[in-house]
């Protein structure tokens, strides 16, 4: 049996489908849904069983799954809102949980794969080098990133880097990723935004080195992320933390046009204010370097921008459809 937990959000589900594709259906999802959307993630997929995750670490803690009939742990769940301030929440869920399966985990010779973040990475000014070395370096500028650097730097010095998976995801976009509100990709909410009103509004640049649009992230496909897990999960021999992105930063100008070319309308793009609150936390750059995971042996590479975002939108945002089986 495989554990996805955050089996019913965004890169969870994505992960789910992607071991459906490959004939695997005994799958145990791990989540929390009460009142969200995400349970719709889980309409067209095929698993055994559903617990709610906090009945599910109780239960690992007392003794009551018996490690040989769990091949792997995939560990997707965790509070994913860089603008979540209450910073014991994050530190129990995104901390104390992970730190708690991945001890398991290694002590009963179980895969274990988690998500980091490149939230982790902060403003940049230590770089993006999934070095061992460079990433107890790192300062994190919003308590979310701050949350999960502290398990890395656990994993690190305890030891258990060198038996676990982790995987630093910079800005991962797709399907399966409308319930997620304001932490949406801009892919989605531009999509949106020309359907209603025929423009994309996009933040404008505080720092004189970035024009308007000209701010650049490493946008990465949800499915390109999940056929690296899927490598990882049957390539037990390769451990660490790891970058998951393209390795090409785009500006937001690039995104933006390539959302008007896959639904075939000229580009309108409008710059407005960025709030106050997250002017101090906002990340100009990010590049994932992946040239571990490449000499890891991992021989998957991320489709380019454009490409993606024509097959998200064609396929899936023009009808707000989901991952699905069939």
């Amino acid at each position: 049996m495989i554990v996805v937990t955050g089996g019913a959000g965004f890169i969870g589900s994505a992960f789910v489908w992607k071991c459906n594709k490959e004939g695997l259906r005994d799958i145990l999802v791990v989540d929390t849904l009460k009142t969200s959307e995400k349970w719709r993630n889980l309409v067209g997929l095929s698993y055994a069983d559903y617990i709610h995750k906090d009945v599910f670490i109780e239960r690992l803690i007392d003794g009551d799954y018996d490690a040989s009939d769990i091949e792997a742990i995939i560990h997707m769940g965790a509070c994913s809102a860089t603008t979540e301030t209450d910073a014991d929440y994050l530190m129990e869920n995104n901390y104390r949980y992970t730190q708690i399966l991945a001890e398991w985990c290694v002590e009963n010779d179980v895969r274990f794969i988690y998500a980091s973040s490149a939230a982790t990475y902060g403003n940049g000014e230590n770089g993006f080098e999934d070095d061992v070395d460079k990433i107890t370096v790192l300062r994190p500028i919003n308590r979310y990133g701050y949350s999960k650097q502290f398990f890395d730097l656990h994993a690190i010095r305890s030891g258990l880097s060198k038996n676990i998976v982790g995987l630093k995801f910079f800005n991962v976009f797709g399907p399966n990723e409308y319930h997620k509100d304001d932490m949406r990709s801009v892919i989605c909410k531009a999509h949106k935004q020309i359907l209603e009103a025929g423009e994309i509004k996009l933040f404008q640049s505080y720092r004189e080195d970035y024009a308007d649009g000209g701010q650049k992230r490493d946008f990465v496909y949800v499915k390109d992320c999940v056929d690296i897990m899927w490598w990882l999960l049957n390539t037990p021999t390769c451990n660490g933390i790891f970058n998951i992105g393209t390795g090409q930063a785009r500006t937001w100008n690039e995104l933006a046009t390539a959302v008007f070319q896959a639904m075939n309308i000229p580009p309108n793009i409008t710059y407005i204010p960025m709030p106050d609150s997250i002017q101090n936390q906002y990340q100009y750059f990010t590049q994932a370097p992946m040239s571990k995971l490449e000499q890891a042996g991992c021989p998957l590479r991320c489709r380019p921008l454009e490409e993606a975002v024509q097959d998200y939108v064609k396929n899936y945002l023009n009808g707000q459809a989901y991952l699905d089986l069939v």
